[in-house]
């Protein structure tokens, strides 16, 4: 897991690896644009930051089994325009995307990744990795905030986030031509950018026992690299596996490549239709198919237990976490958490079940989407993690295997 996520400082680039895996596992690579045949059986497609892989069933009637998870975690993003700077220090603007823990981007080395589209007879675009410091945001100096102990460090995300690269305030166009030759592109050619940070610090277990694993993205690249070993380890099966990594989640689902578009009801319509089915019978796979929305779960916090239900305490190491709410912010229903316990049982893997506290707002996933798109019964799990949200964060170290363990599991089993 730690090299795939190492690998993936942007949402391009986990799909770029995912996609690398499937074609190792022997899945070829689909144009949306092209028509797909019957000989398609095990493929996989990109809409970029986005990928949704299958491996067609014997029975059609048996309908789906998909796993959904997403590629995109919070950080800070490059602006349009960026070139900025006070006090003799050029300095990049940067937009916050997502719901980042602000404080956990101060005072670390930062590198930079995404892609570039470029000028030609279409639009092309190309990754770009630049996997060195470059960026650093400065916390201010204690001496300079001496209330912070008592009131809390206050940042303002326009005024307090905006990362030092270098010496000397930046003038218009600098970046574009830095860029340029750090990713060896014609800086002339470049005509936008999607580009973000990502900490430096390579994954790692921790702790005197070894018995945890830090790194940075774990929501949700730790659940991508579960659900693409799972559908690379598949055997043939009556029922259709597919594997759906969404982008855009942290920000609301909302866009062309999210949960709340159309390409997954449509791929699933296309891959139905080349295994052949039809327009009646697609309604009738859906209704006998199962999705499982895989996101990180929040783990009891050992200083911070009060901020949990206190009768549904959830372990680092403990297995998979079916993730359940009254008001349907995770989709998980008693069919859903059925499903996921067979899964569990089948792999082996012990689970545990995730409540909010009833005072406390309940964060969301993909899962209430894709339910509301397809249909489809659709349960909410995830891998217990601590630091959500943060530039690094925690979690077990057997669990990630456990997680995978669980969704072959479940690829594998027909309804």
């Amino acid at each position: 897991m730690g090299a795939f996520i190492d690998a993936s400082p942007s949402p391009y680039h986990a799909v770029e690896n995912a996609a690398l895996r499937l074609a190792e596992a022997g899945y070829d690579e689909l144009d949306e644009r092209d028509a797909w045949t019957s000989d398609d059986t095990r493929a996989f497609f990109r809409r970029g930051g986005s990928l949704v892989a299958w491996h067609i069933g014997a029975d059609q009637r048996r309908g789906f089994r998909i796993v959904g998870a997403h590629t995109d975690s919070p950080n800070l993003r490059v602006k349009p325009q960026p070139e900025t700077g006070a006090a003799g220090c050029g300095q990049l603007g940067v937009e916050v995307y997502g719901g980042a823990l602000l404080n956990s981007w101060l005072d670390r080395d930062l590198g930079l990744s995404g892609r570039v589209t470029l000028a030609g007879e279409g639009i092309e675009a190309r990754l770009v990795l630049i996997d060195r410091p470059v960026l650093r945001v400065p916390q201010l100096a204690i001496h300079l905030d001496r209330d912070i102990g008592e009131q809390g460090l206050k940042l303002d995300r326009q005024a307090h986030m905006t990362p030092l690269w270098r010496s000397g305030v930046a003038s218009a166009g600098d970046f574009a031509s830095w860029l340029g030759e750090e990713a060896g592109i014609d800086a002339d050619s470049i005509r936008g950018w999607d580009l973000m940070t990502h900490d430096l610090t390579p994954s790692a277990a921790l702790g005197g026992d070894g018995s945890f694993y830090a790194a940075p993205r774990i929501d949700d690249l730790a659940s991508c690299w579960a659900a693409v070993e799972a559908l690379a380890a598949s055997e043939p099966a009556d029922t259709t596996s597919v594997v759906c990594l969404f982008d855009h989640e942290e920000v609301g689902s909302v866009s062309a490549s999210g949960a709340g578009s159309s390409m997954l009801p449509g791929a699933l319509g296309r891959i139905h239709r080349v295994a052949g089915g039809d327009a009646d019978s697609l309604p009738r796979a859906l209704a006998s198919s199962a999705c499982l929305s895989v996101d990180g779960a929040h783990a009891t916090h050992p200083n911070y237990a009060d901020r949990h239900e206190p009768d549904h305490r959830i372990a680092l190491d403990g297995g998979p976490v079916i993730k359940i709410n009254a008001n349907a912010r995770y989709a998980t229903d008693a069919v859903g958490r059925a499903i996921v316990e067979e899964a569990c049982r089948v792999a082996e893997v012990p689970f545990q079940v995730f409540v909010n506290r009833s005072d406390l707002p309940c964060g969301s996933t993909v899962g209430p989407v894709t339910a509301a798109r397809l249909g489809v019964t659709t349960a909410d799990v995830g891998l217990a993690q601590l630091s959500m949200h943060s530039a690094r964060e925690l979690c077990g170290y057997d669990d990630p295997p456990r997680l995978a363990a669980m969704l072959a599991a479940f690829l594998q089993t027909t309804p």
